[in-house]
């Protein structure tokens, strides 16, 4: 109970007592009142009764003494009083007086031998009716038992009733109140039942008051408004908590949402994935005790430190750090989970997967340390070839000249290589558009294997073209699709062994819409793990076998110029020890694939 509820408890229970004291009161003045009256009553008429009896006894002895001489009248009224008081006890004597005042005969009860105990004493004269002459006086001396009896009797017949009524009235009050309290905890029962959430509650009212039954009514009409009304806010609220849950799991990042006790209550489909949860494996657990794969409690630290931020901390700063599933690293992003009344709630966890930009990063500090020293490198020798040939030039005959004029030439290609490389990366990775236009691809090979043909008599390699005939015209950007094939030629050059041949193939697949251009060689080969990567930017295979310099952009821009800008496609074939085969595809008829782009291209 509240504490009003208690006060008025209180209030109604001295309402009670009050009642009960001023009907007890009131009952008693009455009943004191009645004992009063009918005890003046009751003296009244005894006194009548003692005035009755001495009138009769005066009558009676004048009538049995008239004419009997005096000596024989005393023994009649002696014997005539004896005979009185034995058959009246309540009269304690009887006394004669003549007319003087002088007794005669005073006859006192034995029972009641103590005059003391006369209460009333009434006198009647004696006179003689004929001639009306006084002949004395009787006295009778009465104890008032009867009275004292009937008052008795009167006295606990009034305390009897005064009992029993204020019993009937006692126990109307409390049935009263029984009957006013059942009602108040009927409602009571039913408001406790609202309260905690048990909408439709039903208060069955019966043998009740029609006060009472009004509210009873109210109540249970409020009762069905507050049931329906819950029934349309939980539907309205589920239905908002899907549209949010749906949200949430569709989200291409990964989403853990936690409440206030760290337990996870919803974990999206993709936040599944990156930290390799079968089902509902976390829901319903605390997210300090997920392990991740090297076996630590990846998120306890970070949720700690984040629950000793205050809310405006949290609010503006979310806590940012990296964990590691499965080699993968996952950037999580912790911040709280506020209702629209600012009312803290939980928090949100969400999982960004950055291993490829973190990879980006470390290709990109490799590419542009790789770049300055690549740079550094034919910079270097021209500057010291030129400054020898400027200071010393005229010492050197015609031969050494033309060496260090070949080495010159020799760096000024491999410099421009590498800055076309790097102008070609931003021009191609941009949205810029290529121009293409209707060219011959078989013609296109032929230029190629012409350019590098001063490179195959440097590594001593040869290079066989096979072609298919009735190759048709295709849509491309003649420069471009240049370098890509000179950039795969020249990588063959580079890795394939002395005395080996270099295969060059131009076929095409008009079930697949498509010609395919493939480069072959008999070099070290490529190791699976690295052949998905081969083609990303700035990823170099580095280790005793790969040790040719470069920016590891070539072949991704090989990739980019066909599959971006020519809707065709990359790929490689290559065992370790037995040699690789890079090679691309272009459609033939490029409507039929305008407007696709591989989904994987990077």
């Amino acid at each position: 109970m509240s504490d009003s509820q208690k006060m008025s408890f209180t209030t109604q229970n001295r309402l009670i007592i009050f009642g009960l004291v001023l009907s007890t009161l009131l009952i008693m003045a009455i009943a004191i009142f009645a004992t009063v009256n009918i005890q003046k009553n009751l003296n009244e008429s005894y006194q009548n009764f003692g005035q009755v009896i001495s009138k009769i006894l005066a009558i009676e002895s004048v009538e049995i003494t008239k004419g009997v001489p005096k000596q024989e009248a005393f023994h009649i009224l002696k014997t005539h009083s004896d005979s009185i008081l034995k058959s009246h006890q309540d009269i304690v004597f009887i006394e004669f007086r003549d007319n003087k005042g002088k007794v005669i005969y005073k006859a006192v009860n034995k029972s009641n031998s103590n005059e003391t105990r006369s209460n009333i004493s009434v006198s009647s004269p004696m006179v003689n009716v004929l001639t009306n002459e006084n002949m004395g006086s009787v006295t009778i001396g009465l104890s008032g038992s009867i009275v004292g009896k009937v008052s008795s009797t009167t006295r606990a017949s009034i305390l009897f009733v005064f009992v029993i009524v204020w019993l009937v009235f006692a126990f109307v009050i409390l049935i009263n109140t029984y009957l006013i309290t059942r009602e108040l905890r009927i409602l009571h029962d039913g408001v406790k039942r609202i309260s905690s959430g048990e909408f439709g509650y039903k208060i069955e009212g019966k043998d009740v008051s029609d006060e009472v039954q009004e509210l009873f009514d109210a109540f249970n009409d409020m009762s069905a408004r507050l049931n329906i009304y819950e029934e349309q806010n939980i539907e309205q609220l589920t239905l908002e908590r899907n549209k949010l849950e749906a949200v949430l799991l569709s989200i291409a990042n990964g989403v853990v949402v936690c409440d206030n006790n760290d337990k996870v209550v919803l974990v999206n489909n993709h936040a599944k994935e990156l930290l390799e949860l079968e089902g509902d494996q976390l829901l319903n657990t605390n997210i300090q005790n997920y392990v991740d794969t090297e076996g630590e409690y990846c998120f306890n630290e970070k949720i700690e430190e984040y629950k000793k931020l205050s809310m405006e901390e949290k609010s503006s700063k979310p806590i940012t750090f990296n964990i590691t599933i499965d080699g993968r690293i996952l950037k999580s992003i912790i911040s709280p989970m506020l209702t629209r009344n600012n009312d803290y709630v939980g928090y949100i966890i969400v999982l960004i997967d950055v291993t490829r930009e973190i990879e980006m990063d470390q290709m990109k500090s490799q590419f542009i340390s790789n770049v300055s020293h690549e740079l550094r490198t034919p910079v270097t020798v021209l500057r010291s070839y030129i400054d020898t040939l400027y200071n010393y030039g005229d010492e050197f005959d015609e031969k050494t000249k033309k060496e260090f004029i070949e080495t010159l030439n020799t760096e000024i290609i491999r410099l421009n290589r590498m800055v076309n490389d790097i102008l070609d990366f931003s021009r191609l990775d941009s949205n810029a558009k290529i121009e293409k236009s209707e060219n011959d691809i078989s013609k296109l090979v032929d230029d190629c294997v012409s350019q590098v043909e001063i490179l195959l008599k440097e590594h001593n390699l040869k290079i066989e073209v096979e072609k298919d005939d009735d190759i048709p015209l295709l849509m491309f950007n003649y420069d471009a699709i240049s370098r890509a094939l000179i950039n795969y030629l020249s990588n063959a050059i580079k890795y394939a062994p002395q005395d080996s041949t270099i295969k060059v193939r131009l076929y095409k697949e008009p079930e697949n819409n498509q010609v395919t251009v493939t480069v072959r060689d008999e070099g070290i080969g490529i190791a699976p793990e690295y052949q998905k990567k081969i083609f990303d930017r700035f990823f170099r295979v580095e280790n005793k076998t790969h040790s040719v310099k470069g920016t590891g952009l070539g072949l991704h821009l090989v990739k980019t110029t066909i599959e971006k800008h020519h809707l065709g496609h990359v790929f490689v074939v290559s065992q370790p020890d037995h040699g690789s085969t890079f090679g691309f595809s272009l459609p033939i008829d490029l409507s039929l694939v305008e407007g696709v782009q591989d989904e994987n291209f990077v």
